[in-house]
């Protein structure tokens, strides 16, 4: 049985990973910042499926060398997912750079020294359609960020530098023995392992069941389910196709918010606002709101993707957009329920 380092554990996208793992016959080892964390994670996990004996912990942290090595140890595969996502605009975009760019020199560098056949990066779809000033342009694979171009944020740097270094490190091996697959996930929606519901794209669906967005603004994005992810990763370790490329995983083209807010209104969460926020409003709140701020940025931005080649090497269907929404709508609101009788409330 291979045995998969999964880093970053506790994490939204990395539960689903363990999950999936578990699920086709492997082994985890999860590293987590925080071993008190850890059953946290094996209470998740047990939601999706038995983990008996395969599943264990170590920990690491992408700021300290220490036990990478040891991590790796009797490893066959790594899934790297572990990296800093800020919930607002650093006063130093540093800090959000130097965890992820060192994060992942670590984690490949452990993974060379300990003949690692493959490592699968998380990285996004940030490291591809940033501070570009084309509209009609379709990206794809081939595409970079910009990182000189307009409306390119630290978060959006950190997974561009991360992925740029990964792509160095293994292009510079004098042995080619280690494998790279990069995964660049959009928007990530879909239920949640955890009772965490504190992260960007859950706390999203939060606020529409809570009544905290009394509109929407006129923002589209770009979305990909967590389940698909997961397999998404899963599936990199099984094909030898997908050695040395990188898997745009995301919708081809922008659906705006509303579309989340009518698909909850129409199926079981009636009291889901439906009304669209003027602009004006927008660009008034963001004099005094850092999250609208970064709503004022993406106002009517619409992304066009070409995500053919993950389809092709992988055979992917994605999941429908309705279910994906509707049962992260019922994992929010099943998880909201809960910890309001656990407080009494």
């Amino acid at each position: 049985m291979d045995k998969v380092l999964v880093t970053g554990a506790s994490g939204y996208i990395a539960l689903h990973c363990i999950s999936e793992l578990l699920k086709n016959g492997y082994s985890v080892r999860g590293s987590l910042r925080s071993p008190n964390r850890e059953s946290q994670v094996r209470n998740a996990i047990s939601n999706e499926v038995e983990a008996k004996n395969n599943l264990e912990f170590c920990k690491l942290d992408l700021t300290s060398d220490e036990g990478w090595e040891d991590a790796m140890s009797g490893c066959t595969y790594v899934l790297h997912v572990a990296s800093p996502f800020p919930f607002k605009e650093p006063k130093n975009e540093d800090e959000v750079i130097t965890p992820a760019r060192e994060g992942t020199l670590r984690a490949l560098t452990a993974a060379k020294k300990a003949g690692i056949k493959k490592v699968v990066l998380t990285s996004s779809v940030a490291a591809i359609q940033y501070g570009h000033n084309d509209p009609n342009k379709r990206f794809n694979h081939n595409d970079w960020t910009n990182m000189d171009g307009p409306g390119v944020t630290p978060y959006v740097k950190s997974k561009t530098i991360a992925e740029k270094v990964a792509w160095d490190f293994i292009n510079s091996q004098d042995e080619k023995n280690l494998e790279l697959t990069v995964i660049n996930p959009s928007f990530v929606l879909g239920p949640s392992l955890s009772d965490d519901i504190g992260g960007t794209s859950t706390d999203t669906i939060k606020k529409f069941l809570t009544k905290a967005i009394p509109a929407v603004p006129n923002v589209y994005m770009n979305y990909v389910d967590v389940r698909d992810i997961a397999k998404l990763h899963v599936e990199a370790i099984k094909n030898e196709n997908s050695n040395g490329k990188r898997f745009a995983c995301t919708s081809n083209e922008s659906v705006h918010l509303v579309k989340i807010a009518k698909t909850l209104n129409g199926n079981g969460f009636p009291h889901v606002t439906k009304k669209i926020m003027p602009d004006f409003i927008v660009k008034f709140l963001a004099l005094f709101s850092s999250e609208m701020k970064t709503m004022k940025t993406f106002l009517h931005q619409k992304i066009l993707m070409d995500n053919s080649q993950t389809i092709e090497v992988f055979g992917w269907e994605p999941i429908p957009f309705e279910k994906t929404i509707i049962d992260m709508g019922t994992s929010v609101q099943n998880i909201m329920t809960e910890k309001r009788k656990n407080n009494g409330i």
